[in-house]
């Protein structure tokens, strides 16, 4: 992962003219924190654990980017996503730079006790390193707004001395992490924003020349998403609610294809009945066995739609499955979705991918609204929220759409060229 984010970086600065000097600068981190902390189990036996947090870049604002935990954290994992998120922070136009946590651990073997003593013996463990105005966390695999919350908790218990009379604002602090909870300082719109941003960045993809070329102005784009979690169902019900027909939807017990459109909110309350949506056959507001058919994940990756949506897993589209994917349009929602072979192929065979860092970037810039609302004390309406991201969204696509046409190069290539050409202005 490491190596593959660091290539594509330096094909990107080459792009745009650096030097060997000034691409070194751009894939070195600045900062790497390795951490050895004690945690108390339930049982009285003490357990160490090891933890990282990796601040690769913060020309353009504090470093950014979420807390994992999993047994196979790695600090070259965590380096190649420090990485990725300086880039998706400049894609986004947002003052943040790259940063990224994780804990070697499985919290599915934790009490929800010592999930918490883990969580906080974390936080301490690298609370010199972090702040409102210097490195935010966020939430990310296995973490959550709870698990926010009892870090912000810890770290605000334990810094109220660095707020001073020019900053005695109550959130001040809290703006270290975001992904909070709602009433502890957290932003309404976040749980849908990485879908929600998607949607948007599909709708101003729609909105260019594009539609001629792809002969889709005057009928309604079909969408299939792969994987029905948080961004896969969101994705699908605000697509759904401005005007596209999901026809499948999956995750990873399999999918359903619903030719007429299905309903993803009907789905999502199935999926919850039945443990998966295999069966879940939902439109308008009755869900039937005849309205379509079970399908696999591989099937719905070969459908004949316009509209193509991996939000589960990475590299769901290789090189084994390239050469049947029909849609004419790839949104990667999900984090490198589609393989470096099989981009290759499909952009040379004409299908239009945008690209994860500008894709999947309504999270982190919603989790940049947060932040802001705690640093200036405010608390801000939904609606509001929306329409900010909506702002953020369209103003990205259209300087990566813009690069795109310009240099003739494909949208990944001049998503990662706009984000090095905003870090290496700040230099």
């Amino acid at each position: 992962m490491l190596s593959s984010a660091q290539k594509i970086i330096i094909k990107a600065a080459l792009g745009v003219g650096l030097d060997n000097v000034s691409i070194s600068r751009l894939i070195e981190p600045k900062a790497i924190h390795e951490v050895n902390f004690p945690v108390k189990m339930d049982n009285g036996e003490i357990k160490l654990f090891k933890g990282y947090r990796v601040q690769h870049n913060n020309n353009l604002g504090p470093f950014k980017g979420g807390i994992r935990f999993h047994p196979n954290v790695s600090h070259d994992e965590v380096q190649a996503l420090a990485t990725l998120m300086s880039i998706k922070c400049a894609v986004a136009g947002i003052p943040y730079g790259g940063g990224k946590g994780g804990v070697v651990v499985d919290p599915k073997k934790l009490s929800e006790t010592e999930l918490e003593r883990l969580s906080r013996a974390y936080v301490n463990a690298i609370a010199n390193c972090i702040g409102p105005e210097v490195d935010v966390p966020a939430p990310d695999v296995n973490t959550n707004s709870k698990i926010m919350e009892w870090m912000v908790e810890e770290y605000v218990k334990n810094h109220k001395s660095q707020i001073t009379n020019d900053k005695t604002k109550s959130n001040y602090l809290r703006a270290t992490f975001t992904g909070k909870p709602v009433d502890k300082g957290g932003t309404l719109g976040r749980t849908e924003a990485t879908g929600r941003g998607g949607v948007i960045i599909l709708s101003r993809l729609i909105g260019t020349k594009l539609n001629k070329k792809l002969k889709i102005k005057d009928k309604k784009l079909t969408v299939a998403v792969q994987g029905f979690g948080n961004v896969g169902y969101y994705f699908a019900k605000i697509a759904v609610e401005d005007g596209f027909k999901v026809v499948a939807v999956s995750d990873s017990h399999g999918g359903v294809f619903v030719d007429d459109g299905l309903s993803p909110h009907l789905t999502l309350n199935c999926k919850k009945e039945k443990g998966s949506v295999s069966g879940c056959y939902c439109r308008g507001s009755v869900c039937d066995l005849k309205f379509g058919k079970s399908i696999s994940n591989e099937e719905l990756l070969e459908l004949p739609v316009d509209v193509l949506v991996p939000a589960a897993l990475e590299n769901a589209i290789n090189r084994d499955n390239m050469k049947k994917i029909k849609a004419k349009i790839i949104i990667e929602m999900a984090n490198g979705p589609v393989s470096e072979e099989a981009y290759e192929y499909l952009v040379k065979n004409g299908k239009i991918i945008v690209p994860d860092v500008l894709a999947n970037s309504g999270g982190v810039s919603v989790s940049y609204l947060e932040w802001y609302q705690n640093m200036n004390d405010e608390v801000w309406t939904e609606q509001k929220v929306n329409g900010r991201l909506e702002e953020i969204m369209q103003k990205a696509f259209d300087a990566i759409w813009s690069k795109s046409v310009a240099k003739k190069i494909p949208l990944k290539q001049a998503a990662f060229e706009v984000a090095i050409e905003r870090i290496i202005k700040k230099w």
